[in-house]
């Protein structure tokens, strides 16, 4: 019995020590996993207003896509912003040349930073812009990356998209889009893989039997005088990027309180845009104040074949889901090489590019086309361009001149002016001539590769009150020569005041007016077409309310008037994001309604999304916008999203259209 009894006792207190162990793991996962996933809730939450943000002038998706997977980037792999490093400072993208500079000179001269709240007494800098950077930075003293832990690191993540009535019986395969990108880091070394399948594409295809869009990159990161190599698919930009700039742009918003700096970077590709990347190697080499950055590229990009020698025009889109589509992809193979070299001493930067594009069929030109009389045709292109940037006191003074083999120029030149601590005064002006081409570059206020014109672009940002922040700015543009539905010079108009008031991190309230005045061709028919204006007026008022740590609520009001056709349209949404206290586990909601007269009114809204996605639908008609996304994640070795989001339309037959949206994504890692 005593034998017994010992043995129960023994087995009794073994179980219990057990499920107490176990209890406490459950616990501590739980615990864990709760700050990872409020973190990464706040960092959603973040992310999308930075890139709502920067891309409020931009027309391009892509471009919004870029900003979402870079802030990503900074989130798993943080600035170390007491390094005084300018080039890795200005991995905070966002940030202007002038806030840079300000942070590497007070790191030199004061010692490293301490907390975070230090950052609000700088010069440019703001409490609202501190804590937007929390996010991104560690305040170690050297730099860190995860790239040069011995230890190996895997990350696989795939994203699933399907709507429903959105099919063609054209298409060549099923509705589905899919995305999978898979990122390995060891020791100085990190490379990738990424592959998509957009809707009507085969799953696999080609002659490989691969996926539509394939990509891969082999990367090597070092801190001595070889800093960077990579092989395999990558982008670049260098300067103001009028000559190269294959990567994220230099936004002009007419709101930021600067423009954002303009770095030289060669850097991986793991986007899904099939056309505008380099396909190769490439090389950054630093000595001392001098750096040096040498690319090779020869990449196969789809394009429109007008005969058997020749090229009618670039197929941009990257979809390859009917048999005419599926001809014009990699029917043309595009070759780009060159050189950048740099020197920083103090507070000047000065740099050169030479850059080399040949095509191995050439492009046709259009004769009897007057609108593309300037337009690129050939088989070739060589650039020039010299660059610099100085900061004096609290001046900054930036600027890029670019040329091609016909002398034909791109010139930018802005200053940032910062009067006070309160203040900041900027100006940018613009000029691409007639003739001057980059097809992968995209310079300051370029909305494509031959966006020639003029303009000018000011703005300010002041501190009135406490927490209340004052921004307006102005862009005229001036187009000299016909574009699409317009057949004669014309010009374009922008302006924006906006309110912002931020107590504190839970209470967020802004306001904005925008104003966009366009020309076009009249509609006089049986004589020439004179230029007729076009006024677009929106209002939005927003705000964000932080009740607890885990609960927040969003309120959105837009509306949108065309003054010459009277035209208007309105729309307001509401969020709740929550996160579960007990399990990790994260909701984020909408209800949104919307009314618009036409296309003309329609209203672009963000939205919460998948991890390295977006979503940015255009509301019109009447109708509502819904969503539901979950989020579940265990401890830091895998998470799940799944979304569902709901658009019902009237058709105006007194019934309703309605488009469901199913996304899914997994994320491991290893």
């Amino acid at each position: 019995d005593f034998f017994v009894t010992s043995v129960q006792t023994f087995v009794t207190s073994v179980v219990k020590k057990r499920i107490t162990n176990k209890l406490i793991l459950v616990l501590l996962i739980i615990y864990k996993a709760n700050i990872v996933l409020s973190q990464e809730t706040k960092v959603s939450e973040t992310i999308i207003s930075i890139a709502e943000e920067l891309a409020s002038d931009e027309a391009d998706p892509e471009a919004v896509g870029m900003y979402i997977e870079k802030l990503y980037d900074l989130f798993e792999n943080p600035v170390s912003l007491n390094s005084a490093n300018e080039d890795e400072i200005s991995r905070l993208f966002f940030l202007s040349d002038f806030q840079v500079k300000v942070l590497a000179d007070y790191v030199n001269t004061t010692g490293k930073i301490v907390s975070v709240y230090e950052l609000q007494n700088l010069p440019g800098f703001d409490r609202e812009t501190a804590m937007m950077m929390s996010l991104f930075i560690n305040l170690k003293d050297i730099i860190k990356s995860e790239t040069h832990s011995p230890r190996l690191n895997n990350t696989l993540i795939t994203n699933i998209t399907y709507k429903t009535n959105d099919s063609d019986s054209s298409w060549q395969g099923s509705p589905l889009r899919v995305l999978s990108k898979y990122r390995f880091t060891a020791n100085g070394f990190s490379g990738g893989i990424t592959a998509e399948k957009d809707p009507g594409e085969k799953l696999l295809t080609g002659k490989y039997n691969s996926p539509d869009m394939l990509s891969a990159h082999l990367t090597y990161n070092g801190k001595g005088i070889i800093r960077r190599i990579i092989i395999g698919d990558y982008s670049a930009r260098f300067g103001q990027g009028t000559n190269i700039n294959t990567g994220i742009r230099n936004t002009l918003s007419l709101h930021s309180p600067g423009y954002m700096a303009a770095r030289n970077e060669i850097r991986p590709y793991t986007s899904s845009d099939e056309n505008n990347f380099f396909r190769g190697a490439g090389a950054e080499i630093a000595i001392r104040s001098f750096s040096l950055s040498m690319f090779y590229s020869a990449n196969n990009i789809d394009a429109s074949a007008e005969e058997p020698e020749s090229v009618k025009s670039f197929y941009t889109s990257g979809l390859h889901n009917t048999t005419a589509s599926l001809k014009k992809k990699d029917l043309l193979t595009d070759i780009n090489y060159g050189i950048n070299v740099s020197y920083n001493y103090k507070n000047f930067r000065a740099g050169a590019i030479w850059s080399q594009e040949r095509l191995s069929l050439p492009v046709k030109s259009v004769p009897g086309d007057p609108q593309k009389l300037y337009s690129f045709s050939g088989d070739g292109n060589s650039l020039y361009s010299v660059y610099y940037n100085s900061m004096a006191g609290r001046v900054l003074l930036f600027g890029e001149l670019s040329v091609n083999e016909s002398l034909k120029h791109a010139v930018i030149q802005g200053f940032t002016l910062r009067p006070s601590d309160r203040l900041s005064i900027n100006l940018l002006y613009r000029n691409y001539e007639k003739g001057y081409i980059s097809l992968h570059g995209n310079g300051p206020g370029s909305t494509s590769s031959s966006g020639y014109g003029k303009s000018l672009m000011g703005n300010f940002t002041f501190e009135a009150f406490k927490y209340i922040f004052i921004s307006a700015g102005c862009g005229i543009r001036e187009y000299p020569w016909l574009r699409y539905r317009v057949s004669s010079p014309s010009y374009d108009i922008r302006k924006e005041i906006r309110l912002r008031y931020s107590p504190s991190d839970k209470f967020l309230a802004e306001s904005a007016y925008y104003y966009h005045l366009s020309t076009t061709d009249d509609k006089k028919e049986n004589s020439i077409p004179g230029l007729e204006e076009l006024t677009l007026r929106s209002f939005l008022t927003a705000f964000r309310y932080t009740l607890y740590d885990n609960l927040t609520f969003g309120t959105r009001f837009y509306f949108k008037a065309a003054d010459e056709t009277g035209n208007k349209g309105f729309a307001m949404v509401q969020d709740l994001n929550y996160a579960f206290s007990q399990i990790p586990v994260s909701l984020w909601m909408r209800f949104g309604v919307f009314n618009t007269d036409n296309w003309d009114t329609r209203i672009y809204i963000y939205e919460n999304d998948l991890l390295y996605s977006y979503s940015i639908p255009a509301l019109y008609g009447t109708g509502s916008k819904n969503y539901l996304m979950i989020s579940w994640r265990l401890k830091d070795k895998a998470e799940m999203r799944f979304k569902y989001g709901i658009t019902t339309r009237k058709d105006g037959k007194d019934s309703d259209l309605t488009t469901e949206e199913f996304r899914f994504q997994i994320r491991i890692f290893i």
